[in-house]
């Protein structure tokens, strides 16, 4: 498979759950595009380890090889190609790196909100600190690295159930925390405040029962909130 194949095809992957972006991307500079969703199409890679069903090892595995990766992205080297759009950017990759490890640990069922919100908080720092390279936006703050958090958890009751909530919670009581947790984010990076967006309204709807995509009208609607900086 050559690398252009190879690149539409893993963009290709992430488009296909976040069907909404079509709408959104339209509030993201065409010179940024590109990126934007080869970075969120890395960081799908990340969520499907996270979420893996059954044994663990081979996907534990994969998430040692994209450690060596990244690495060897910060010396401007690369093999994947999700790389090729990405490491030419100056980002902090050895940093995401050492980070990467977390995606392992919160699969297990955390003990609380505030203990999810703990374990998941070195690799959020880092994703936010990524993204204000690659989108030219501010050096992210508390409440930026919260929400980036809450999505990345919300993805983890959404693909695990009642499992990925504490013991003890039932699941519709989690997505409500996870909502009330989700705090404002403006100091991020548009094409982050744009995906939080659209993932808190899937997390919204599905604790209201219905389908997670919302109408095309509506999508417009909450990207261009968005884009302004609303949560």
């Amino acid at each position: 498979m050559s690398d252009s194949a190879g690149l539409d095809n893993f963009i290709g992957k992430w488009r296909t759950r976040w069907p909404e972006w079509q709408v959104a991307e339209t509030f993201v500079p065409a010179t940024q595009r590109q990126a934007v969703v080869a970075w969120f199409a890395l960081l799908q890679e990340f969520e499907d380890i996270m979420n893996v069903d059954g044994d663990p090892l081979p996907a534990d595995a994969k998430l040692g090889w994209w450690a060596q990766e990244l690495r060897d992205w910060s010396q401007q080297r690369s093999r994947h190609p999700l790389g090729r759009v990405l490491e030419p950017l100056k980002a902090p990759w050895a940093e995401l790196a050492e980070a990467l490890p977390v995606v392992q640990l919160i699969r297990r069922q955390p003990g609380s909100l505030d203990d999810a919100m703990a374990q998941f908080a070195p690799f959020a720092r880092v994703v936010a600190k990524v993204e204000a390279v690659l989108f030219d936006a501010p050096a992210p703050d508390a409440h930026g690295h919260q929400a980036v958090a809450a999505q990345w958890l919300a993805s983890r009751a959404e693909a695990a159930g009642a499992a990925a909530a504490p013991v003890g919670t039932e699941l519709p009581a989690w997505r409500a925390l996870l909502l009330k947790a989700w705090p404002p984010a403006p100091g991020l990076s548009r094409p982050r405040r744009l995906w939080l967006r659209l993932a808190r309204l899937r997390l919204q709807r599905e604790l209201a029962g219905e389908r997670p995509v919302a109408k095309p009208l509506a999508l417009l609607w909450h990207s261009w909130r968005g884009a302004s900086g609303g949560r």
